[in-house]
């Protein structure tokens, strides 16, 4: 072979090869950019994987879902036991029901013995009494029906003009056709018990012997309602100058849309507000924009707009967000658990404080919990942090910081916002069974009633006495009672 000729074979191989590593070049290329994009999707459906089974597995152990809504493999509310045996501990002094004192008393009823049991029948002059009689009261209702009282507004004619004159309503005289006491045993009913307004039709016909239609019992509702405008206002005052207010807000419906009902508890006031959402302006619209107590809240955004330092965020809701954590592994796992025995010991730390009244013990109680939660917080909330969950959480919570500790410095603060839960709950259950509101006066009605009963209750006030004082002053035109 000549020289050329081979040349020309090497050339043709060179550009072979070349040819080849090119393709080769290119297909590596586009296989990593194929991995890289798979990775990236693998990351993005791992991310998605794991919000699936957070959510699969929310209950209400780790979120706040309620306990009803929990599925059948739920598990089990860890309860921490006692070791007592259930019902009253041994050495407990009883709770019987006590005897009616004597002069409250309205009959008494001698029962003698008849007959001893050696046999001898005893006449009626031997019903000597020996020794104290043995006391046996039993209550009762009497028989309940209405008083009807007609009043006749007699025409008289005048003899100097001629003129027919009628008689006028005594001021204490109801213009409607029920009296105070039985409209607000109605509304009390309503609001109080939950009993719907077909229930109470028959409830008036059967225990008060009144006949009502189910748009009277509406109407009485709404009369309540109106009567309630001033005392709503004095409540309304009286929470946004109060030193410290719980806070929390729930769902509510109108004509089935969405709604939202505000609620602000003090120790012995109760004020609840329908909105029209969650946002952090209808939040000014409850307690004020000038707002300068203490708000104890969840960590719902809408309540960033208050100053750490005059808020107390609630640990139970805390309590959930760990043992959510604590259910993963790694990371999550060890900042869950960490927290869920800060959590413990601040609540034992609590609980003898409520008991002894130390608040020096408490801070020394606490100190360390502190020291140690800002610790594992700060290394979860490094740019260096991998797991973005507990970069989230870790970062919230700095952020809040001294909203976790303020029941340890201020009085008539608590460490939960367990005070605005139960006071929620009668709310809750009144628009599961009612479907929420129909028209915007229905909502402003019961916006007052729920306050008015949540009020009375915290005040230990009865209702009914309370309603039945606020409509004879409505109907006599004198200024109405107040909540607060």
């Amino acid at each position: 072979m000549e020289r050329a000729e081979a040349e020309a074979v090497y050339d043709q191989g060179r550009e072979a090869v070349v040819a080849v590593l090119v393709a080769l070049s290119v297909r590596i290329a586009v296989q990593d950019a194929q991995i890289v994009a798979q990775g990236a999707q693998i990351e993005r459906l791992t991310a998605r994987l794991e919000e699936l089974e957070r959510q699969v597995n929310r209950t209400s152990r780790n979120s706040s879902l309620p306990p009803s809504q929990d599925p059948p493999d739920a598990p089990v509310r860890e309860r921490r036991s006692s070791g007592r045996k259930p019902g009253g501990q041994e050495g407990h002094p009883g709770h019987g029901r006590r005897f009616v004192p004597v002069e409250r008393v309205d009959k008494v009823v001698q029962h003698w013995p008849l007959r001893c049991g050696c046999g001898h029948a005893f006449r009626v002059e031997e019903r000597v009494p020996s020794g104290e009689p043995a006391r046996h009261q039993v209550a009762e209702l009497p028989p309940i029906s209405v008083v009807v009282t007609e009043h006749r507004l007699e025409r008289v004619c005048c003899p100097c003009c001629g003129e027919t004159v009628r008689g006028d309503l005594p001021g204490d005289v109801p213009a409607g056709a029920f009296g105070p006491r039985l409209e607000a045993a109605v509304a009390t009913l309503s609001v109080r018990n939950r009993v719907s307004r077909r229930d109470l039709v028959e409830l008036a016909g059967e225990l008060f012997g009144a006949n009502m239609s189910i748009g009277t019992i509406d109407a009485i509702v709404q009369r309540t309602g109106e009567a309630l405008e001033l005392p709503y206002q004095g409540l309304l005052d009286h929470i946004r100058t109060a030193p410290a207010v719980n806070l929390d807000e729930t769902g509510w419906r109108l004509r089935g849309g969405k709604r939202t009902l505000w609620g602000a508890f003090t120790q012995t006031a109760a004020l609840l507000r329908i909105a029209s959402d969650r946002h952090e302006r209808e939040l000014d619209a409850l307690i004020g924009e000038q707002f300068a107590g203490i708000a104890c809240s969840d960590r719902w955004w809408a309540y960033n707009k208050l100053p750490p330092d005059r808020r107390q965020v609630c640990w139970s809701h805390l309590v959930r967000d760990f043992t959510a954590h604590a259910e993963w592994t790694g990371a999550r796992k060890e900042l869950g658990e960490t927290g869920l025995r800060i959590a413990e010991d601040l609540f034992d730390a609590w609980h003898t404080f409520k008991r002894d009244g130390d608040r020096r013990a408490l801070k020394r109680r606490i100190a360390p919990l502190k020291r140690e939660l800002k610790t594992i917080l700060e290394t979860n909330a490094t740019k260096n942090a991998r797991n973005r969950y507990t970069k989230t959480i870790a970062g919230n919570l700095l952020k809040l910081w001294p909203a976790l500790w303020t029941f340890v410095e201020t009085d008539g603060v608590e460490p939960t916002n367990n005070h605005a839960e139960r006071g929620l709950r009668g709310a809750v259950i009144y628009r599961k069974l009612s479907l929420g509101s129909q028209s915007n006066q229905g909502e402003h009605t019961i916006e007052r009633l729920l306050s008015a009963s949540i009020t009375c209750r915290l005040q230990k006030r009865s209702l009914f006495a309370y309603l039945t004082e606020l409509l004879a002053t409505k109907a006599r035109g004198d200024p109405a009672p107040t909540l607060t």
